[in-house]
């Protein structure tokens, strides 16, 4: 083999001719050859001087351009190539090659897939070989995506015909136990020598790291040559079927991280969730042998998805599996966590295969997680009662105000809240599982003892569950209206959406009972704020902005009080003793656990805006110690690596240059198109991935269908709201939205129904809704895409339907509230 220059560049090669020259440094057989880079095309380079050393031709004249045959783009067949051509004629066939570059063909191709005309390519002159049969060959299935399985196609004589499409040739599918999965009839060739080319097409992906497309021939002596070598471009948008599969879902967890989520967050968020659940299965008595063997399980609870959180449904499932019921606690859980499909077969027949043990094995874990669910339900007012004494300890006033700490002070603060409270999340992890428990089988008695087909019953009867400490700001909210109400200046000056929050506080301080009731508010929920879980949001108490307006909306307005639901009689009289008492004991439970889980998250929004706190001023700490250009750049980084920078664990100190590199990233996430609410994936999610969704819509052009979550009918305008901050509903309104979490309830008192897109009947806004008495229907998808503001629907809270009457702008005479 030769090549010119005598010490290429690779650079100036291309796709071809580069991979021939690492291949032929490897000792791969390959016909003599070489390059003519476009800077030698027209000075005279003598063409036919360096063919004869080559031994007579023919010789076959192919491009090797610098964007042809690369990870992205093959450029395959766009380049004019010559076979069988004589040493005299392989100057013009080198011009022609060149000349190709400008091809109305290849300008359209670059067109269609937004890349620049290319330059003149690299030409290269191989000689050709007098082969027996050629071919191409596949380290990978290119069709399937299959990377365990080469494909093999062959013609007598020269391949050309068989690359160009002009004839079929034979195939061979193999495994990578040199298994054929696929022959032909009659081959024409030998199966060790149809190996011999799977081999090698093996090789040259492990000599270049990736699945390769070959170009093969074997000569009338019997030797296998190695033509031309290229990356499989298509694989990058297919994923290999053999890979695990996993379902991708953000049902529920969309209200608490919507849209692009920070890499602080998220890391934080993830620790937390391993820990959580990890110790969660200890809780319940699950046996550390079964929660040993599911240890990769834990840390991949969620996923970051082009900067959204998702679950992974598969993880999740495998954790259900530890505990006795799977396969009627998974009903549940997909009810609590809004999933509208379940599992794949695939996945769930996988988890039941490795959950199961022997026999003696498994009745004898079931008996001691099934005493261990037992005792933890026994006790598990004590343990909230236990919890809640634990939280108030660890969220005391510390000795110094946070921005007084030093860095090493505010890490041993995080420290002790991880200590205390994050990796003992006891309480909460235990009231939701049984939550799901008592609200699924509620529902089931409810569907099978009392008739109830909808679930309007069950919703009617968990309206009386206790007191829910999230649908205390609404009322607040209320009350602090009505006294600036008394104002109509002040109620004025609040509602102006252009007037500063300070200019308004200042007002507002002027009426003491309503100054009080603002400070008192900022004290019990100043660290509720729209999308609350994620550290970079800003509080109700750092921009009470949205608070502001919101009373101010509301004052001045009759305020009346919620429309009391028509509640059925006691619906369990109709039921026998026995009946009764279980039916009277599950809705007990159900009420108590669904309301505890409201109030223990309002719990876990007072923990993380501690953290929240401690993290910005080691923000602050890392800016003023110039490891980052800004003091947000934090929400750029991983909570490790934060902490590491005071604990000396780090592995660089170039902060600001890895949260800018981040921050780019997710900004360009936040213009994007947006994954799916639900997709599949099989091995790596990375840039090239394709997500497709599983879910279809429940919707005609007229109606929507989605999960009745508070009762009542409601006919009015709708307006959609995909950011609440500053957003203003007019008397009698529909609110519209994606998701809601806690900071959304400033907007509650001011609507007439609920509708969202996402969440379940036991996500925030189904919960408050029922507790404010306002309509409500989740989990409607595509809802925010398909009302548009102004549009005039019905919607049936116990049904779970909406009705569009009139599109675009359609005349409401108000809202109608029947029970």
């Amino acid at each position: 083999m030769f090549h010119y220059p005598d010490t290429p560049d690779h650079s100036q090669l291309g796709g071809k001719g580069t991979a021939l020259a690492r291949l032929g440094e490897l000792g791969f057989e390959i016909p003599a050859w070489f390059a003519v880079p476009p800077k030698h095309l027209m000075d005279g380079y003598p063409v036919r001087e360096r063919c004869h050393p080559a031994r007579p031709g023919p010789f076959a004249v192919r491009s090797s351009g610098t964007m042809e045959d690369g990870a992205g783009h093959s450029f395959a067949g766009q380049f004019e190539s010559h076979l069988d051509v004589a040493a005299d004629d392989v100057p013009g066939k080198i011009a022609a090659v060149r000349a190709s570059a400008n091809s109305p063909a290849i300008l359209a191709y670059c067109t269609e897939r937004g890349l620049t005309a290319p330059s003149p390519p690299t030409v290269l002159v191989q000689r050709m070989i007098a082969p027996r049969f050629a071919g191409v060959a596949f380290s990978a299935d290119p069709v399937s995506g299959r990377r365990d399985i080469a494909v093999v196609s062959a013609v007598p004589g020269t391949g050309e015909k068989l690359v160009s499409g002009e004839v079929d040739g034979q195939t061979w599918r193999v495994d990578r136990a040199n298994c054929f999965l696929l022959r032909p009839e009659n081959p024409q060739l030998a199966e060790s020598e149809i190996i011999a080319v799977v081999l090698l097409a093996r090789r040259c992906e492990t000599a270049c790291g990736k699945p390769q497309d070959i170009e093969w021939a074997i000569d009338r002596s019997g030797k296998l040559w190695l033509l031309q070598s290229r990356p499989i471009t298509t694989l990058n948008l297919i994923p290999d079927p053999a890979d695990t599969l996993r379902v991708w879902d953000n049902s529920n967890i969309a209200e608490s991280y919507g849209g692009v989520t920070t890499p602080l967050t998220f890391s934080f968020a993830r620790r937390i969730y391993e820990s959580a659940y990890r110790e969660f299965c200890k809780l319940m008595s699950v046996p550390p042998a079964r929660i040993e063997k599911s240890d990769e399980v834990f840390p991949q609870m969620l996923g970051l998805v082009r900067g959204r959180v998702y679950y992974n449904l598969r993880n999740w499932y495998r954790v259900l599996a530890l505990l006795p019921g799977f396969q009627l606690n998974r009903g549940f859980m997909e009810q609590m966590m809004g999933v509208r499909e379940p599992l794949p077969d695939e996945i769930v027949q996988e988890i039941i295969k490795e959950t199961k043990g022997s026999r003696l094995a498994d009745s004898l874990a079931l008996a001691r997680t099934g005493v261990g669910l037992i005792r933890q339900l026994l006790g598990l007012q004590k343990q909230i009662s236990r919890f809640q004494i634990r939280l108030d300890s660890a969220l005391a006033a510390p000795p110094l105000p946070i921005p007084q700490m030093s860095g090493e002070q505010l890490v041993a603060h995080y420290r002790d809240l991880e200590r205390q409270l994050l990796k003992k999340w006891d309480a909460p992890l235990v009231n939701d599982f049984f939550a799901m428990i008592f609200y699924g089988v509620l529902r089931s008695l409810c569907q099978k003892w009392l008739g109830d087909a909808t679930g309007t019953l069950q919703n009617e009867l968990l309206l009386d569950g206790g007191e829910i400490i999230s649908a205390e700001p609404p009322r607040r909210i209320l009350k602090m209206a009505a006294l600036a109400g008394n104002d109509p200046q002040l109620v004025t000056l609040l509602s102006d959406p252009d007037v500063s929050p300070n200019k308004k506080i200042t007002a507002l301080k002027k009426h003491d009972s309503l100054a009080a009731e603002f400070e008192k508010y900022l004290t019990d929920f100043g660290d509720r704020c729209l999308e609350e879980l994620k550290l970079e949001s800003p509080t109700v108490r750092d921009d009470p902005a949205s608070l502001l307006l919101s009373i101010g909306a509301l004052a001045g307005r009759p305020v009346t009080a919620a429309a009391p639901l028509k509640i059925s009689e006691d619906p369990s009289l109709s039921l026998g003793p026995i009946k009764r008492f279980v039916f009277c004991y599950v809705l007990r439970q159900a009420r108590e656990r669904v309301c505890s889980r409201e109030n223990l998250r309002f719990e876990r929004t007072r923990l993380f805006g501690r953290v929240r706190a401690i993290l910005r001023e080691l923000g602050n700490r890392l800016h003023a110690d110039g490891l980052l250009e800004n003091s947000p750049d934090v929400f750029y980084l991983e909570l490790g690596e934060i902490l590491a920078a005071w604990e000396a664990t780090g592995t660089t100190q170039h902060l600001s240059i890895l949260a800018q590199q981040r921050r780019t990233e997710f900004e360009t996430y936040e213009t994007s198109t947006a994954p799916p609410d639900r997709f599949e994936t099989r091995g790596p999610i990375h840039r090239y991935q394709k997500f497709e969704t599983t879910q279809s819509p429940d919707t005609t052009e007229s109606s929507l269908t989605g999960s009745g979550a508070c009762p009542g009918r409601v006919t009015g305008k709708v307006r959609v709201v995909l950011d609440p901050r500053g957003a203003r509903l007019e008397p009698g309104e529909i609110l519209v939205a994606r998701q809601t979490d806690p900071g959304w309830v400033i907007l509650f008192p001011t609507a007439a129904g609920l509708l969202v897109e996402r969440g379940s009947l036991l996500s925030h806004s189904a919960i408050v809704s029922r507790e404010l008495r306002l309509p409500c229907i989740v989990s409607l998808p595509g809802i925010t895409t398909t009302l548009k503001t102004g549009d005039l629907v019905e919607m049936d809270g116990a049904s779970g339907t909406v009705k569009i009457l009139s599109p675009h702008g359609g005349q409401a005479q108000g809202a109608v509230k029947d029970p």
